[in-house]
């Protein structure tokens, strides 16, 4: 079996983020933030090519830290009031 896929790129086993076609100062959508973060940068796909993957861990992430503030401040307000 003959494949022209080079195994000896030093950048093919490395982190995605130090790849040069990576790394040129591109945007990059919010599910390639998730993915980096969830893959500790080995991955910037592992979530897909959609931005909506990205944008329902943004607005989880926002809900969470929304709803905890609120809760926080229903607590002091019972016990200090």
């Amino acid at each position: 079996m003959i494949t022209d896929f080079d195994f000896r790129n030093p950048s093919l086993f490395g982190s995605v983020i130090f790849r040069p076609d990576f790394n040129a100062f591109e945007l990059i959508n919010a599910t390639q933030a998730w993915s980096l973060l969830f893959t500790v940068g080995q991955e910037d796909k592992i979530l897909g090519v959609s931005p909506r993957a990205g944008r329902r861990f943004t607005n989880l992430l926002f809900t969470i830290v929304a709803s905890g503030i609120v809760g926080v401040l229903i607590v002091q307000t019972r016990l200090l009031g």
